[in-house]
């Protein structure tokens, strides 16, 4: 079996980091990822994936990459079943990090500006 999953993106916004009830560092990442045909008028869609990174792969992806950046993310799919309170079940797929590569940044382009 295999389970695993390449994204390569922009990032949507900032990466925040938060502690999680366990104790972890935990962080979402959304990817702005443009779709490689053309849609019926001609142009160009772009799918948004959130991904979820814990630790230090949370904490350096903050520190290093921001709002704009390209970066390649490899993870696996994880499905979360809840049901609430009518007893209606509903799966969400999250993509976890297990390693985020820098591609490309303007981060340090702006702080040396």
């Amino acid at each position: 079996m295999l389970n695993q999953i390449v994204l390569v993106g922009r990032l949507t916004r900032n990466i925040q980091v938060n502690k999680a009830d366990s104790g972890c560092k935990v962080a979402t990442i959304s990817l702005a990822i443009p779709r490689s045909f053309k849609n019926m008028e001609g142009t160009y869609d772009t799918d948004f994936i959130d991904c979820i990174a814990f630790d230090n792969i949370a904490m350096n992806t903050a520190e290093y990459c921001g709002k704009g950046d390209i970066v390649g993310v490899k993870g696996r799919v994880q499905s979360t079943i809840t049901e609430d309170e009518e007893g209606k079940k509903t799966t969400k797929l999250d993509i976890i990090c297990e390693k985020i590569t820098f591609l490309s940044s303007n981060h340090k382009e702006e702080e040396e500006a």
